[in-house]
């Protein structure tokens, strides 16, 4: 080869096919010599801004120019006439010339994903070879250029800013389409809900709105009034629904989270009230949906505009955490008891003070993810880090949106009205964001009404639990549909009524995907009698009769008390009876064993809320014993002799633990002793920072890795045979971040290093329910009193066995010069 390029060059024998790999080489323009018989390049994780000279590689079948810095699409690719797969995503191309795609009759493949894209040309539809087309996260506002592709199998457009999907790529007769992902997308026509259930979903709205034209539109928006304790959401709440004032005693005060509806002027508001406790937000982020219009009250008369705390709690804790939670929300902040301040003059002054604090907040974060970003760039190898960069550049492009502060006296008429007005003001002007009118063939309509209708004429339990098929069998009795149409109608209607808090339906859940909660006030009020701040005085107050109906005496009522108090841990017996009066509380009829059995379940069987406090990690359950089977040969990774006597599983007649109740870390640190320097460590850093709540989480997912563990409140013990991992919350200069802690090995460094990654994609799996979040990883130098780390590279979507090759080197040296084995920092294969 005459090039400087030919030790990358491949060959493959037995095939014409040959292969130029210049991915991650920094380089900015295509090599100047040409490879005339290259049938693929891969050029990826570059720094490429302009694609010039791709025209010389005629051959070409594959082409890869993803994660550069490509701005425009280079018009020379109409004459590469061979290309079957070409890669353009994580780019910053903004359009595509007309004249291109005509071109490319042998196109297949093409992933434009993480552009910039704000239209497409019309003439895209002549590539007619197309099969897979990846434009997913762009700017794209209209797809219709996308109808007449003849071949076109896998289409993906999600996250990006579609209203409406054209029908005519979806028609029966034509369409080849088999997966079509759009969700991420403000859409009304079909609604996402819709686009969730899959190509077969949407074909069938539209087929409904070609037999039903008389379309409704409907706007629907849930509200979530979110705050303090005792901030006024409540008051504010019921105001809002009466039209006029009303007062709420202090012993009235939301428990939990209360349900009301509210309608005016064509808008159905769903209005959930969440409680201000902290005890209470740990099961918030089960039911804080995205795309709802959150009201954010505030305490104008305690709020103090000197005092940094005030801010803090008031204001702070809760935008951080929706933003982090749901970013793409609208938060409406609200000031209320304006009566109890000090005249209209300080009532302005406060207005004026957090709405410069609130948005100083905001850019603040977005500076510290610039900077980070910049951090990132400015490694000597950019393309290690391109995935975070990614991350980073998702959560820049996201718009968490915060309406100006309207100050509310809730004991007047006039301001209450004032407030609804400019709260349908609102929705309005933000109908994009919040994706609050959805276009509905009448069908779907009618399977809504007949569903109120059950409810009404009591044809559906007073507690509202019942079994899908069982549902579709009453609702048939109301429409005029065959049982395939409504089989396809009632998933997507159940999924916007579940988003919208009409009903709730957990259909990811597959022990519950049977079942659907018509009343989600009724399961809440079940969650509330286990997650709540007076939890003890609860218990406390538990009659004899009621644990004689358990079989429990009253002595084992002061064991269950001690354990909550003492070790955060309440019995399964316990909560059973806690749930059971509260069934009784709800009038529902003490004749239906069926109901408590299915709610409160058994000592041998779980019911629905210890399903559901499990499966959003709100406690961790104690296991059945697992012990190993004697006979079995030695283990051998692979081999399948090698198994437990019996399945390890969850005990219904046990306890489980809540870690929101323990008082302290003593235990962890009895079994953990004293850090050592030598101990292997690595940090977990969340930007842009910790949410509230989440090493709750950990502690439970991690936990349940492995049966053998001792829990605190800030942190946790793993053991693996022999070995030992700490999982801990820190603080270092105000830096929040996850220790994963092992004692160094005198060998096998493998095993442990297994044993941290097992924590690690925990964490990731974790931190995806917070799209607002991204992570890093630093191990720190094991040197005493040096500051200096080691950054780890992408690693999230690297298999097992890559895991241990990140690094090759067997010795490295930190920016302070101190020289440390590898496997003492990153994973090795040793």
């Amino acid at each position: 080869m005459a090039t400087g390029y030919g030790q990358h060059l491949r060959i493959v024998k037995g095939f014409s096919l040959e292969e130029l790999d210049l991915s991650g080489r920094k380089m900015k323009s295509l090599p100047l010599d040409p490879q005339p018989h290259a049938t693929k390049v891969d050029m990826q994780r570059n720094k490429l801004k302009r694609v010039t000279g791709i025209s010389r590689f005629t051959h070409l079948v594959e082409l890869n120019l993803s994660r550069n810095k490509i701005m425009e699409f280079s018009q020379e690719i109409h004459e590469l006439h061979s290309l079957e797969t070409l890669y353009m995503n994580q780019n910053n191309i903004r359009s595509i010339p007309e004249g291109i795609f005509p071109h490319l009759r042998q196109l297949k493949f093409i992933k434009l994903s993480g552009n910039r894209l704000a239209k497409l040309p019309s003439d895209i539809n002549q590539c007619t070879s197309i099969t897979y087309l990846d434009l997913s996260k762009n700017c794209l506002q209209n797809i219709q250029p996308l109808v007449g592709l003849p071949k076109l199998k896998e289409l993906f457009v999600g996250k990006n800013q579609l209203t409406e999907l054209p029908s005519e790529l979806f028609q029966s007769s034509s369409c080849e389409l088999i997966v079509c992902k759009a969700t991420g997308n403000p859409l009304r026509c079909p609604p996402e809900e819709v686009c969730a259930g899959g190509v077969v979903d949407i074909q069938s709205y539209f087929r409904q709105m070609e037999e039903n034209p008389n379309t409704h539109s409907a706007w629907t928006v849930k509200t979530m009034f979110l705050g303090s304790s005792m901030a006024g959401k409540s008051t504010l709440c019921r105001s809002l629904r009466e039209g006029k004032p009303v007062a709420v005693a202090v012993e009235d005060r939301t428990v939990g989270i209360e349900i009301s509806q509210l309608y005016t002027q064509g808008v159905r508001f769903l209005l959930w009230d969440f409680a201000g406790q902290e005890e209470y937000y740990l099961t918030h982020h089960v039911f804080i949906t995205p795309r709802a219009l959150v009201i954010l009250t505030v305490d104008l008369s305690r709020y103090s505009t000197v005092d940094p705390d005030s801010f803090k709690d008031q204001l702070w804790f809760w935008i951080n955490n929706i933003q982090l939670r749901v970013p793409d929300s609208v938060v409406l902040l609200v000031g209320t008891h304006c009566d109890q301040c000090r005249g209209q003059e300080e009532v302005m002054e406060k207005k004026k003070d957090i709405e410069e604090k609130v948005k100083a907040m905001l850019a603040n974060r977005r500076m510290v993810l610039q900077h980070q970003k910049k951090n990132l760039e400015e490694n000597k190898d950019v393309s290690m880090f391109v995935d975070q960069l990614d991350e980073l550049d998702c959560l820049l492009e996201y718009n968490l949106k915060v309406l100006d502060l309207v100050t509310v006296d809730s004991t007047s008429t006039e301001d209450i009205a004032k407030l609804k007005s400019h709260i349908l003001m609102s929705i309005q002007s933000e109908s994009v964001l919040l994706c609050s009118e959805s276009i509905l063939p009448k069908s779907y309509e009618a399977v809504e009404q007949a569903i109120h209708t059950l409810i009404a004429q009591e044809e559906i339990p007073q507690h509202g639990i019942i079994l899908l098929e069982e549902l579709s069998d009453l609702i048939l009795n109301h429409v005029k549909m065959s049982r395939e149409s409504l089989h396809s109608i009632l998933r997507f209607l159940l999924r916007y009524l579940h988003r919208i808090g009409v009903i709730l339906w957990y259909e990811d859940i597959n022990i519950l995907s049977d079942r659907v909660f018509i009343q989600p006030s009724f399961l809440i009020s079940m969650f509330k009698t286990i997650v709540r701040h007076d939890l003890v005085q609860q218990l406390e107050g538990v009659s004899r009769d009621l644990l004689m109906r358990e079989g429990a005496l009253v002595k084992q009522k002061f064991t269950w008390l001690d354990d909550l108090r003492s070790r955060g841990i309440l019995h399964n017996a316990a909560m059973r009876i806690l749930v059971r009066r509260e069934l009784e509380k709800l009038v529902v009829d003490d004749d239906d064993d069926d109901l408590v059995e299915e709610v409160v379940g058994t000592k041998k069987e779980e019911g629905i809320i210890l399903t559901l406090l499990q499966y959003f990690e709100v406690c961790l359950p104690t296991l059945d014993g697992s012990p190993l089977n004697p006979q079995a040969p030695e283990f051998i990774p692979g081999e399948k002799q090698w198994a437990l006597a019996r399945k390890t599983r969850r005990d219904p007649d046990g306890a489980c633990l809540f870690p929101i109740f323990l008082k302290d870390d003593l235990t962890v640190c009895h079994k953990w002793g004293e850090d050592k320097q030598d101990d292997l460590r690595v940090h977990v850093y969340f930007l842009p920072e910790i949410p509230h709540g989440f090493f709750h989480r950990v502690i439970i997912t991690t936990c349940s890795l492995y049966p053998t563990h001792w829990v605190g409140r800030e942190q946790c013990l793993l053991c693996c045979g022999n070995r030992l991992a700490l999982v801990r919350q820190k603080n270092n200069d105000g830096d929040l971040f996850i220790e994963i802690r092992c004692r160094k090995p005198e060998k096998e460094f493998q095993k442990l290093w297994d044993l941290i990654l097992a924590v690690m994609s925990k964490l990731f799996v974790l931190s995806r329910q917070w799209p607002g979040l991204t992570q890093q990883v630093h191990t720190p130098c094991p040197e005493r009193g040096c500051s200096h780390y080691f950054t780890w590279r992408d690693w999230q979507e690297l298999d097992s066995t890559d895991l241990y090759n990140l690094v090759k080197e067997e010795k490295l040296v930190c920016n302070g010069g101190h020289t440390r084995r590898t496997e003492l920092i990153f994973p090795q294969d040793k």
